[in-house]
């Protein structure tokens, strides 16, 4: 019996490791991919001086070079329509941050709920995904209020869509989730149930490499 529990053990631990090696296996991209990727993010940066100024593309390209999986992640973020581009830097922890800078909530992560646990409270109509589980997926999170707020610094966003945005955990208790917008010059921060979604609303993201 002991020998039979300890090969089954050995057994788990292996297909563990497969699935392991099988995870960060696919979170890289070809040599090709990461070309155009790179190509892509270092034309929309020279493009949108305004959002990362004093920031120099070389210095954030040796960073994006030696990670794989931030490139992967940044690699989602775009094949979903965010649009990513350099938005800060912090110096504490030598990072880059970037954030989801589509015109529009990404298009590609529309008709969502916030996060698993209001997908899995729906009993018919369920939408595909969650924000939450999206994000995760892919590497990033979810845009705080105040980095909503950051963002709308830089441009005017979200002027006909709407955005998940991070919940504070007493809101979510209550069955809650925060999303947010832009109209007549202003931001605008609502709540809906966390079960809701619509065609015109998705989640932004951000990423720190």
């Amino acid at each position: 019996m002991a020998h039979s529990l300890s090969a089954d053990r050995q057994a788990c631990d292996k297909q563990q490791l497969i699935n392991y090696i099988r995870m960060k296996s696919e979170k890289k991209l070809s040599p090709a991919q990461r070309q155009e990727l790179l190509s892509l993010l270092k034309t929309r940066f020279e493009k949108n001086l305004n959002r990362h100024k004093g920031i120099e593309w070389s210095k954030v390209q040796v960073k994006l070079e030696s990670n794989s999986e931030k490139l992967w992640s940044l690699n989602e973020m775009e094949k979903t329509g965010g649009e990513p581009d350099v938005v800060s830097y912090d110096k504490k922890t030598g990072e880059y941050i970037f954030y989801d800078c589509s015109s529009e909530s990404p298009a590609g992560r529309r008709s969502i709920c916030y996060d698993h646990e209001a997908l899995q409270s729906r009993k018919e109509h369920k939408p595909k995904n969650s924000a939450m589980n999206m994000a995760a997926a892919m590497g990033i999170e979810l845009l705080t209020e105040e980095q909503y707020r950051e963002l709308q610094k830089l441009g005017n966003f979200d002027t006909k869509t709407s955005s998940w945005i991070l919940t504070p955990p007493a809101i979510r208790k209550l069955g809650g989730a925060i999303f947010a917008d832009y109209r007549y010059g202003n931001i605008f921060v609502y709540h809906n149930g966390a079960e809701s979604y619509y065609a015109g609303r998705a989640f932004r993201g951000s990423l720190k490499v």
